[in-house]
Parts: structure tokens; sequence; C-alpha cells
């Protein structure tokens, strides 16, 4: 494509990126350690904690759905997060996300089991998760622009990757710590207060964000669209930021649901349902699974800023198709890889995986920023983000579980990991290439890349 190139986007200080980088990174991974330690424990113990009156399998499915209900809320949180910090910034709305995931997770390490208040202890449980889901769904546009608008359009992909690496820092932040703590307990007390730990741990954990969070400063892209704005005589950039995406960026949205779609279940069924195939199935204890993802998050958390540099040189869209079609290929060497009931090949299973996602997951920030006006660009990239956890992460580990009940297999499992991969090859080849777009422009839907 080919066009007029946007004025050119001040490069701001190295120490200065860093330092929003690093706030960014803090929170996100703060935030999203609070969010797979549920994951993990609804796969370890809140079967048996919550749902005991069940066999195995099917309470894992139980607590796999209070799982899911916290990506239900997800783009609740991004419409809200999204309408406000296109109106009002994008920092303060990132530290009060946070608070209210840390809040969230902390009472749930105080919160009664099904033996001490019955059918309450579920219903209190979804509730907070309901809160958590809500949090990370305006936690991820925010953490992400805040560092996309403040960085140079040159290493935008490469800055904009990091708050992405806080996703497995989180991880594995928290696998770490319940693989301690498998480590240095006996199952039965795991399951009676150890479990407890990690949510507790939580609360230490916001301090330190908020902290960090609290000293960086607004996005200068956002002021000075805000400036304009009340130059122009209006109140805000735009009064209602979600009806101009849906009336005029539908298929950016589309792209970003459709990109995320592979991306995001590949993501938690190598991560979440893992354990429940290694724990169950195939009866190997809990502590091979936790570490072969601890060991894979590492390399994970490593590639996903070298996937996010590789775009700013050859694209966005050239390196996400790698990853899409990479692991379509790998799933089923994936489920070959576990059934040997071998550590080493299990590590090498999630750590290729989750390295062929991050070749999704690396370059996302920026393409999806890049896609939306800074007028909307908080609404519109959370919307398209968040939208597609329903449907994708949401649903993942829950179908995947179900589909191996019902069949007895991991073939269809790897089936419908490679039907999600399709659906991201086809939106990725039906959208433009965005590196190289000015982020500082209002009129998205007509931004072409400079010449």
């Amino acid at each position: 494509m080919t066009g007029s190139a946007a004025p050119p986007q001040e490069v701001p200080p190295r120490k200065s990126i860093v330092k929003i980088v690093g706030a960014s990174m803090i929170g996100t991974t703060v935030e999203w350690y609070d969010f797979f330690l549920y994951g993990s424990a609804a796969a370890l113990v809140f079967n048996k904690l919550f749902f005991p009156n069940t066999d195995p399998l099917t309470g894992t499915l139980l607590a796999f759905a209070t799982y899911a209900i916290g990506f239900l809320a997800r783009p609740l949180g991004g419409l809200v997060f999204g309408h406000f910090g296109d109106k009002v910034g994008r920092k303060k709305l990132l530290v009060l996300s946070l608070l209210l995931m840390g809040g969230a997770t902390f009472a749930i390490g105080l919160l009664p089991t099904y033996t001490a208040i019955g059918v309450a202890a579920p219903l209190l449980l979804t509730f907070l998760r309901l809160v958590q889901g809500f949090a990370l769904g305006g936690e991820w546009g925010g953490a992400v622009l805040i560092v996309s608008e403040h960085g140079d359009p040159e290493r935008r992909g490469f800055w904009a990757s990091w708050p992405q690496a806080g996703v497995p820092c989180g991880n594995l932040l928290a696998t770490a710590v319940l693989a301690v703590l498998a480590a240095v307990q006996s199952d039965a007390t795991f399951l009676s207060w150890g479990w407890r730990v990690p949510f507790l741990l939580s609360g230490v954990l916001v301090v330190i964000g908020l902290w960090i969070r609290l000293s960086v400063s607004e996005s200068p892209v956002f002021l000075e669209a805000q400036r304009k704005a009340e130059l122009a005589n209006k109140s805000a950039p735009v009064k209602a930021p979600i009806l101009v995406v849906l009336r005029d960026h539908w298929r950016e949205v589309l792209i970003a649901m459709g990109a995320r779609m592979g991306e995001n279940v590949s993501y938690y069924v190598i991560t979440a349902f893992i354990l429940v195939y290694i724990t169950g199935p195939l009866g190997l204890p809990k502590s091979l699974g936790l570490n072969a993802v601890l060991i894979a998050s590492a390399v994970h958390f490593a590639s996903i800023p070298l996937w996010g540099a590789l775009s700013d040189r050859i694209g966005r869209r050239p390196v996400y198709l790698l990853g899409a079609v990479g692991m379509a290929a790998w799933v089923f060497v994936f489920f070959q890889l576990l059934d040997t009931k071998s550590f080493g090949p299990i590590v090498l299973a999630a750590t290729v995986g989750l390295v062929l996602h991050g070749a999704m997951y690396g370059p996302q920030a920026a393409y999806f920023s890049e896609l939306f006006g800074t007028n909307v660009r908080y609404s519109g990239a959370s919307i398209g983000y968040q939208l597609a956890s329903i449907f994708a992460g949401a649903l993942a580990p829950l179908i995947a579980t179900a589909l191996l009940k019902a069949y007895g297999s991991t073939v269809p499992v790897a089936l419908y990991v490679i039907g999600t991969c399709l659906l991201t090859v086809i939106a990725v080849v039906l959208s433009r290439e965005t590196k190289g777009v000015s982020l500082e422009r209002t009129d998205a839907h007509r931004a072409r890349v400079p010449a």
C-alpha cells in the first residue's frame, strides 16, 4: 500500500521508554500471575475443594467452567476501561485495573471451601473470577498502548512486545510458586491450606506494581490528541469511542478477533490443559507438568521480544503467519511427546509450542495498536482482543477436556487447535500490513503504510 508519510513521531530518551516498559510489564506480570494462578488451581485443587460431589474429570470441567466465566467479563472490562481510557487517559485506568485484580485474587486466598459454607463457596468463587476477568479486560489495552504511544515507530514492535512478555512472566511466577509448594508440601497439606499461599502473595505483588505504575507519565500521543480536541472546543477526543469503533472500525475489530483465535486457544491448551492431561489420563505427578510449563514459560518469555523485534524488520503479518502455521503443524507432535510420559520430551513439547505461540503474541501489541486511531485506540484494541477471548481462551480448556472425555483421545483436541489456527491465518492474510503506520492519526480506517 502507498500513501503520504505521517509526520515523524518524536523519539523519547531511552531511559524514559525503559521506565515506561518496566512499569507496564510489572503490572501486566502481576495481573497475569493472578489470572493464571486461578487456571492452575482449577486444574489441580478447585475441583476437589469447591465441587467435591462429582467424579474427578467432571469436577475439573466444573472448575474450568468458573475459569471460563472470567473470560466472559473481559469484553465488558474492555468496553468500560476502553471508553474511559480514550476519554481520560491510559494511566488512571491501568492503576484501577491492578487494584481490582489484586483485591479479587487476595480474596480467593481467604475464601471458605464447599465443606465450610456449602454452595455459597463456588458462588463466591465465581463472583471473584468475574472481577478478575473485568479487571484483566481493561489491563491489556492500557498496558500495550502506553508503551506503543511512548516508543519510537522504528522499534515499536520490540518495545510493545515487553508488556506481552508479562504474560509468560506472570505464568512463570504462578507456576514457580505452585511448583515450590508442591515440592515442599504433601498433597494433603497443599489441598488443605497450601494452595492459599500464592493467592495471598498477590497482595505484596500488587503493592509493588502500584508503586512502579504510579511513577510513569501519561501517553504523549493521547495528551496531544486531547489538547487538539480542546482547541477545537470539544470536551473529549470522542464522546462515545465504542460507538465509533463499532460503526467505522468493525473490520479491524474482526481482524483482531480472528488473529487472536489460534494464538489464544493454543496457549491455554499448552499451559492449562496440559496439567489436566498429564495428571489425569497419563497418571503423572502434577510437579512434572508444573516444572515442564515452568521451563517452557522461561523460554517463551525470552522469545516474545525477539519476535517483536523481527516484526519491526519484516512486518507484523509475516511473523504472525509463521506462528499460526507453525502451531498448526506442531500440535500433533505436541501430544505425541506428552504420551511418552518422559520429562524431557514433555518439556520439549511445551517449549516449542510456546515459542511458536510467541511468534503470534510478540508482534500482536504493535499490530493491534496500529489498526486504530488515537481517539478510539484503547476501545478498538481492547474490544477486538477481549471479545475473541470469550470464544478462544475461555473455552479452550473446557472444550479440550470435554473432547478428551468424549473420545478418549487427543486427536480431536489437536484438530480443534488446527481449526482455530486456520481462522487466524485467514484473518491475517485478509488484513493490511501495519508496520510503519503513525499512531498520531485519528482516522485509522483511512491510514496507509508510509511509502
